[in-house]
């Protein structure tokens, strides 16, 4: 590693991060402490009162309170605190035992802490160096994450993975998918690894992962494999619209498996693309002429702006103006749809905004990591990113697309034409 040393990495300046000899921090782990203590005594009590009425042949309570486990440290995102987990005794000899939900057995760090472990080592530090990456962060008390401890995380996180991705969609409806590629350096081959993205919102506006699968260069054969894999799990439709960029693969693959669904190319991706075929001195005022289209308040003036975008270029600059003309209709579908949806739908940025660390750092890896782990990787990150999602905006329009309802420049134009058959009705 050159510039990702672990000296580089700086501690977070929030105040549940402070370093641990802090006497604030100090603070904040002595009363993070006795919360914890109330909350697992909380959960005791409650397990105590269900089995109250569980008695012994002479009349006694048959699981009652006995003891403590032993204590054991348990990393936090303040540093280590010591943890005792109280422990019962069931008279009735019928095996009864208290697990806590909160603490529950073998857990030893905080989600916060697996969150930070994938990060650190997509960051490129390897493995045998966690645990001096963790010290510099949450100081000397961070503690358990042996190059053995990172490796059994690993696996599991793998697993995790394998599980989310078998489970079942019978039930899911999205109504807009954000597609991408992620690509990666693996170790010991020379083709470069594609994570396949497929980000959905369903009809209550939520966001979330459809799919994070391997892929080959991001080919139609991969993605066809993809989305068929959803199909198998039980999705039955497809999304309304689904926004990607250039990709042929994928546009190909979506064709054939959800064939009703509309296209949505990704303004950033085109704009760069055309931007990459004229001269720097040009570029200035062809991103703002470019951002005229998609910027428009209607189809309409969007349609003007792309004519007067393509006579003022296709002279001198044919390939950038054939580049945006390829594309013309699926870059002005999202006029179709409601207008409280367009800063969504215009780009892949769902996508753009949750990999960014993970696109910054790709080059970090250097072919160090296998293809699995990769993959595991991107999905604990993902799932990480993912909880922190906010709910679409305008998403009470969502249900309205589903159910078919038309919609010119963002407005819904199915209550005009009911309106035309009332009144022929009357006259």
């Amino acid at each position: 590693m050159k510039t990702d040393t672990v000296t580089k990495l700086r501690r977070p300046a929030s105040a549940d991060q402070l370093p641990p000899d802090d006497p604030l921090t100090k603070i904040l782990r002595e009363g993070a402490q006795k919360l914890i203590a109330q909350a697992v005594e909380a959960e005791l009590q409650t397990f105590l009162e269900l089995h109250a009425h569980k008695r012994t042949e002479d009349g006694l309570k048959a699981v009652v309170r006995n003891g403590y486990l032993p204590e054991r440290d348990f990393q936090t995102g303040i540093g280590s605190m010591p943890v005792k987990i109280p422990k019962v005794r069931d008279r009735s000899g019928s095996g009864i035992k208290f697990n806590s939900e909160l603490v529950p057995p073998y857990l030893r760090r905080t989600k916060s802490i697996e969150t930070l472990l994938p990060w650190l080592y997509l960051k490129g530090i390897s493995t045998g160096d966690f645990q001096e990456a963790l010290t510099a962060i949450l100081g000397a008390a961070a503690k358990g994450s042996s190059a053995s401890t990172i490796t059994r995380l690993k696996q599991t996180w793998e697993k995790e993975h394998q599980d989310w991705a078998k489970s079942s969609l019978a039930k899911k409806r999205y109504v807009y998918w954000w597609a991408d590629g992620i690509h990666f350096n693996i170790r010991g081959e020379n083709a470069r690894s594609c994570i396949l993205i497929l980000i959905g919102v369903t009809e209550s506006g939520h966001k979330e992962f459809v799919a994070i699968e391997e892929g080959l260069r991001e080919s139609e054969l991969s993605w066809t494999e993809l989305l068929q894999s959803l199909k198998e799990r039980g999705l039955e439709l497809g999304p309304e619209l689904a926004v990607g960029d250039g990709s042929l693969g994928f546009w190909k693959a979506l064709s054939k498996v959800f064939g009703e669904t509309r296209q949505q190319r990704c303004w950033v991706h085109k704009t760069s693309n055309v931007l990459n075929k004229l001269p720097k001195s040009s570029q200035k005022v062809a991103k703002t002429a470019l951002q005229a289209i998609w910027m428009a308040e209607s189809k309409e003036k969007a349609e003007k702006a792309f004519d007067r975008f393509l006579a003022t270029y296709s002279e001198k600059y044919p390939k950038a103006t054939d580049c945006l003309a390829k594309d013309r209709e699926t870059l002005l579908a999202f006029y179709d749809f409601p207008a409280a949806h367009w800063q969504h739908i215009r780009t892949t940025n769902p996508i753009e905004s949750s990999f960014a660390t993970v696109r910054l750092r790709t080059a970090k890896t250097r072919g160090c990591v296998s293809r699995a782990t990769i993959l595991a990787m991107v999905f604990k990150m993902g799932m990480s990113a993912q909880r922190g999602w906010r709910r679409l905006r305008g998403f009470e329009h969502l249900a309205k697309v589903v159910q078919g309802v038309r919609f010119k420049n963002g407005h819904e134009i199915v209550q005009r034409a009911q309106n035309k058959k009332t009144k022929g009705a009357a006259a």
